[in-house]
């Protein structure tokens, strides 16, 4: 079956696009990557996404019209990536996060449900594009007291672990997150995936970069400003002891933690230091490597064979460089070195949770990942005409 998968991370950097054909269900699950395009978003709706998430309100009018102009760029993408190729069957959406909120734990001790918003409404790209489409995917899994996230650690499972390898595969985008994949020739394997937000990926990088440019630059390319800098140790450890980094997982996280205010208390803190811009940029770069590190010996009790990177992080070799110094006994890879696009990897992932959910019936997330109390169908089902 040909299926689409549509994705725009916490980057917000555009639209991802995977045209995919996949077979099977779980165990025996297949795919092709016919083609993959990122489209990105008109300036002023990436400006006002930006915006919402860094917390400015809207009205109802002006959410509306952010909503509907967030599914007409989803749709056209999805049109867009088929020119040429085979009509798609099934397009797997997960829209726009411009609010996230994990589960927590109230003052009087009982568990309030988490909230996670996605625009870009499934029931529009169905109607514009004619292919029925899923969308909505965190709900079910938050309703049943997960976090509704990460969700491709189930899709990670089958179609990249390995058979003797402990793998990480590590996400670095906006936010990172990672999935532990235990070797699957081992009983029960499946129960022990694990997966989690490991916390900043790109996101603080790529704010720092854009307050120095004046927004004429939106990413340190290939981590070249960075690597001209030298960390400040004494920074990074203080802020590894932000509490999100030791909560046990499940846990996610967003721009509402890891967003502009905290990147401003950040830059507070660096001033005793008298950082050259490189230095700023450069422990940041080490914030994400550390912290990711960091996560892996606190919540894994293996050693890591390979770390499969994907997400603009894994483009960033400076940033790779130091993730290696903190892992010297783990190969760095890319998920383009096993077979699986590191650019479209997500997007993929979201092909296969809409096939699983339209097709098979399949459920898509890992309770022991996400929290919820059982496994749940993912996803809201929009035929359009």
């Amino acid at each position: 079956m040909y299926c689409i998968g549509l994705m725009s991370g916490t980057s917000v950097d555009g639209i991802d696009a995977a045209l995919v054909e996949i077979t099977g269900s779980e165990i025996d699950l297949r795919l092709n990557l016919i083609s993959g395009q990122t489209y990105p978003y008109p300036r002023e709706v990436r400006s006002k996404i930006m915006e919402v998430c860094a917390g400015k309100p809207l009205s109802m009018e002006e959410f509306a019209r952010l909503d509907d102009a967030i599914a007409h760029n989803f749709a056209q993408a999805a049109i867009k990536l088929q020119n040429g190729y085979p009509r798609a069957e099934i397009i797997g959406s997960h829209g726009q996060t411009i609010f996230h909120r994990p589960p927590k734990v109230n003052k009087e001790g009982e568990i309030e449900l988490g909230y996670s918003l996605q625009l870009g409404r499934g029931s529009i790209i169905a109607q514009i594009t004619g292919i029925p489409t899923v969308s909505n995917f965190r709900v079910a899994d938050i309703a049943a007291g997960g976090q509704g996230a990460p969700l491709v650690p189930k899709v990670d499972a089958y179609l990249l672990s390995h058979p003797q390898y402990h793998r990480c595969v590590q996400n670095i985008g906006g936010i990172g997150n990672v999935t532990y994949l235990p070797p699957h020739g081992q009983s029960n394997w499946e129960q022990q995936v694990q997966g989690w937000d490991t916390g900043p990926g790109n996101v603080l990088i790529d704010l720092a970069i854009q307050n120095l440019t004046n927004s004429q630059q939106t990413y340190d390319n290939d981590g070249q400003w960075a690597a001209r800098g030298t960390p400040c140790q004494p920074l990074v450890e203080k802020w590894l002891q932000q509490d999100f980094f030791g909560q046990v997982p499940p846990k996610s996280t967003g721009r509402e933690l890891f967003g502009p205010a905290y990147l401003e208390q950040c830059w507070q803190e660096a001033q005793f230091y008298n950082l050259r811009e490189s230095d700023w940029l450069a422990t940041l770069t080490e914030l994400t490597a550390a912290s990711i590190a960091q996560s892996y010996g606190q919540f894994i009790n293996y050693p890591i064979d390979e770390v499969l990177l994907c997400g603009g992080g894994s483009r960033n070799s400076y940033l790779k460089q130091r993730l290696k110094q903190y892992l010297p006994d783990s190969e760095i890879l890319t998920t383009d070195q096993v077979g699986i696009s590191v650019d479209f990897k997500e997007a993929i992932a979201f092909a296969v949770l809409g096939y699983w959910r339209f097709t098979c019936g399949v459920t898509g997330n890992f309770p022991q990942v996400t929290g919820a109390k059982k496994t749940m169908l993912l996803g809201e089902i929009n035929l359009g005409f």
